[in-house]
């Protein structure tokens, strides 16, 4: 012991009591009612196995300090030997022992949370308590198991289930549930009701309760009093763990009784299994009896074959059969299922339960009822099967009248009208085309004659079967065939006479049709050919070029010399209408002179050809202007492309100097700003030449003249260029002057310069003047900043992006990495270095004078500083007094000054 720590077994005695204490706290351990009746239940319980030891406790905080009755209370109800103890009497004899049972509580897996040797040995009541909370937890209650539940879980659904039973009594839990002690009287009578009468029982008498259920637990259990009555009854919540341990002798109490209702509940499951099955068998016998006589009544029925020989007899019994299928039989199929499913399951209860397998009554079996099911199914088939043939060979009979009428009714009504038709002149007054159509629809009708041949063959065919089965009504069927086939013969000469008389005609009215279809073949595209030389003679042209205007003047003369071959072809056109005239005016053919094939006629075509012939002159003097006006354009073409070509690459050989100005590798920053500011006054000596191509441009696009063969510069190409060299420039020098900025005022050499811009040029593969977040990254690691691969180094990572890419363009510019690099590789400024500056100036006074600052600085700076500054607020200031420390601060953004 050493300024209050024990350092044999580590335990720190303020730590850890406090930690103890503050959870028992919580438990509510530190309730001096609860400690009161926790104190007398673990006295009760200790005592109940001390004295199998033969001695016992009085005072739970004391008998223990020595550790002597500790050990053995440990031994007696572990059954286990535990080391021998100090026999001393001095302090650490004590500790040593009680040291020794802890290390055996812990040995049987208990985490003992800040109890030490020391408090139990200097008599601390609640780390006592504590302890034997925690053996009465791994001793009495841990090894109570109910349905896998936890050893508190299990206790409770322990007391539930013996006391569900009994009235006023629902346990919820192990203090309010118990404080009336009829829970405690339920224990009792449900495992020994020779013991309590607990019908005389009152839930208004508490205190009679609780005394009645320690007094027989006492006297016949061999329980001892570990509760006071008074003390449950007058505490609003009574301590858990008091009636826990109390509860839990019941439980060992009665593990007897509850051994001998395990064996009662094993016979009773025997014997319902038993039972089940013979329930089972019986069942299977009465279903397989029943199913059998079923079978006996219908064979009778099925093997009959007695009928009146009429389809609607015949049709009757197939009725009735079909019902038996559909409503008789589907019960016993299931009767039949539910009989081999019973057994199946009766063998397989008999085989789990160890019984011998059941046997039926003989004429009973399985096999017994699948041969006469079998036998039922066959009867089945063979009565269907005979019941469809009869009604087959009935029906067929009937069917063949039937067919008989509806073939013959069919045909009569197709030969209806047909005679007269066939004997109409109707195609005398006709013209060729209608002829023609009239000849393909008695074509048509011959071949739907000759198809009804068949018909009438089968006609015949029917009526012949009919007779030969003796149909009762043959004579009105005879008569009916001999009028079909006398009236089918005179159809067949009345179609050959009428398709002569088509054929005959039909060369009459052939030879003005072949001049008519001949005008027509021709009509058209030459009439469309003047269509569309009207069109192209006044089609309104837009060129661009002297070539696509040299191509439509050579298409114009190539058009003219086909002139001569038109004149041709309207004359030969023309005559075959004169030629069409004549024939109709010799036969008098009535309606000859319309045209069937076309609508145009020989006037349409004479006064297009007369337009045709007037339009080509038009059109010569249209194409002469053009050409002259594309002659001009041309001019103006040459001129923009002479001027382009000479400015265009003009600009391109300055872009790509100022770029490689701006890269960084020619020179001092100071030789690349003098370079770049020649190049500016150069660039705006150049500028007339922009204006004067500017003037011819506007020419141009007044002229309409959108594209240009000599060049493939544009004045839009041009201007963009000219822009983007200015801009260049601008930026360049831009950039320079902020480069020898940082370089002169953080102190870096040309050298350190010129590294990060060749590093920072190499990885700018697309010459950008930028950076992307990859590249700058092997950039850095490029120069030894050590980035890692880790998750650290890629929030490292992020940070530097958010310095020198603040906007989140996703890209990083050459002044932002100069920033960066020359604040990671140089001296910076700080407001303590300035605010230490100023101090040294006021001679280490807390503010500043105005002449001070007019003395030691320039007159604009001390100006500066004079305006920005604010008065100092503090104690023994002198007039005009200066705050430089909140100045220097707000320098460098650290103030709201």
């Amino acid at each position: 012991m050493e300024n209050g720590v024990y350092y044999g077994d580590g335990y720190s005695g303020d730590g850890g009591y406090m930690e103890q204490e503050e959870e028992w706290e919580r438990e509510g351990l530190l309730d001096p009612a609860w400690e009161k009746q926790q104190k007398k239940t673990f006295t009760a319980w200790c005592n109940s196995h001390l004295r199998k030891a033969g001695t016992a406790i009085e005072n739970i905080e004391d008998d223990f300090r020595n550790g002597l009755k500790l050990m053995l209370l440990l031994e007696v109800i572990s059954g286990e030997t535990l080391p021998k103890p100090d026999r001393g009497k001095m302090r650490f004899h004590k500790i040593a022992n009680v040291n020794k049972a802890l290390d055996f509580i812990a040995s049987k897996g208990v985490k003992l949370v800040s109890i030490g040797a020391e408090e139990i040995v200097d008599g601390n009541l609640k780390m006592t308590l504590g302890m034997i909370w925690t053996i009465i937890l791994r001793f009495a209650i841990q090894d109570i198991s109910v349905e896998e539940m936890t050893a508190k879980e299990g206790l409770l659904l322990w007391c539930q289930r013996k006391t569900a039973p009994y009235k006023n009594v629902n346990v919820q839990n192990f203090h309010l549930s118990f404080k009336d002690g009829l829970a405690f009287c339920a224990l009792i009578h449900r495992h020994r009701p020779d013991l309590i009468d607990y019908s005389k029982l009152s839930k208004d008498n508490p205190l009679e309760n609780l005394n009645t259920a320690f007094d027989v637990a006492e006297k016949y259990l061999d329980i001892p009093r570990m509760l006071d009555p008074d003390d449950l009854i007058n505490t609003p919540k009574p301590d858990e763990r008091a009636i826990m341990t109390y509860v839990s002798c019941y439980y060992h109490a009665f593990q007897g009784a509850q051994q001998a209702e395990t064996a009662a509940n094993r016979i009773c499951k025997v014997l319902k299994v038993n039972q089940e099955n013979e329930r089972l068998m019986e069942e299977y016998e009465r279903l397989a009896s029943d199913l059998l006589e079923w079978i006996r009544r219908t064979m009778p029925w099925l093997n009959s074959r007695q009928t009146d020989n009429s389809l609607a007899g015949v049709q009757k019994k197939l009725e009735e059969y079909r019902t038996y299928r559909r409503k008789h039989k589907p019960p016993r199929v299931e009767q039949k299922a539910k009989l081999e499913t019973n057994f199946n399951t009766l063998q397989t209860k008999l085989r789990l339960s160890n019984r011998p397998a059941y046997m039926p009554t003989e004429g009973k079996t399985v096999s017994d009822i699948s041969n006469a099911w079998k036998g039922l199914e066959k009867a089945e088939k063979a009565f269907e099967e005979w019941l469809l043939a009869e009604t087959m060979r009935l029906e067929r009979l009937e069917h063949l009248a039937q067919k008989f009428k509806h073939k013959a009714d069919t045909h009569e009504d197709w030969t209806r009208g047909k005679e007269e038709m066939l004997q109409s002149q109707d195609f005398r007054q006709c013209r060729l085309n209608e002829l023609k159509a009239l000849k393909k629809k008695h074509e048509a009708f011959e071949s739907d004659l000759a198809a009804h041949q068949d018909r009438v063959e089968q006609i015949a065919a029917i009526a012949q079967e009919l007779n030969t089965l003796e149909y009762h009504d043959c004579m009105s069927v005879n008569s009916r065939c001999q009028r079909i086939c006398d009236q089918w013969d005179r159809l067949g000469a009345l179609t050959q006479r009428r398709r002569q008389a088509l054929d005959e005609a039909e060369r009459i009215l052939e030879k003005i049709d072949i001049l008519h279809l001949e005008f027509a073949k021709r009509a058209a595209p030459f009439n469309n050919w003047l269509d569309g030389t009207r069109e192209d003679l006044v089609d309104m042209f837009i060129v661009h070029t002297m070539e696509e205007i040299q191509g439509l003047i050579q298409a114009h003369d190539q058009f003219k010399a086909t002139l001569g071959e038109a004149d041709k072809e309207y004359n030969l056109i023309v005559g075959l209408v004169r030629e069409v005239e004549a024939i109709v005016k010799q036969h008098q053919i009535p309606g000859g002179l319309e045209n069937p094939y076309t609508t145009l006629t020989a006037s349409d075509l004479t006064r297009k050809w007369s337009d045709v012939r007037g339009l080509v002159p038009q059109r010569d003097q249209t194409l002469a202007n053009e050409l002259r006006k594309q002659q001009n354009n041309e001019m103006l073409r040459r001129q923009f492309a002479e001027k382009a070509n000479a400015v265009g690459p003009w600009i391109e050989r300055q872009m790509d100097a100022v770029t490689a100005i701006g890269m960084g590798l020619q020179g001092s920053l100071e030789d690349q700003l003098h370079r770049l500011r020649e190049y500016e006054q150069a660039v705006y000596a150049y500028k007339p030449h922009i204006e004067e191509l500017e003037k011819i441009h506007q020419a141009v696009q007044e002229s309409m003249i959108f594209e240009n063969r000599y060049t493939h510069y544009t004045m839009e190409t041009l201007r963009v260029g000219w822009e983007q060299l200015l801009t260049s420039i601008n930026r360049n020098v831009n950039e320079v002057e902020n480069q020898i900025l940082t370089r002169d005022s953080k102190g870096i050499t040309q050298e350190q310069l010129n590294e990060f811009r060749s590093s920072f040029n190499h990885f700018d593969k697309n010459r950008s003047c930028r950076l992307a977040p990859d590249e700058l990254k092997s950039c850095l690691v490029s120069l030894g900043y050590s980035i890692g691969k880790d998750r650290q180094g890629e929030m490292d990572f992020q940070r530097i992006m958010a310095v020198v890419d603040p906007n989140s363009t996703g890209y990083v510019t050459f002044d932002a990495f100069l920033d960066f690099m020359t604040r990671e590789s140089t001296d910076t400024d700080t407001a303590e270095q300035v605010i230490d500056s100023f101090r040294i100036l006021a001679s280490d006074k807390p503010y500043i004078l105005p002449d001070e600052l007019r003395r030691e600085l320039p007159p604009d700076q001390a100006e500066y500083c004079i305006q920005r500054m604010p008065a100092f607020k503090g104690p023994g200031a002198a007039p005009g007094a200066l705050d430089y420390m909140s100045f220097s601060t707000a320098l460098y953004g650290e103030s709201d000054l």
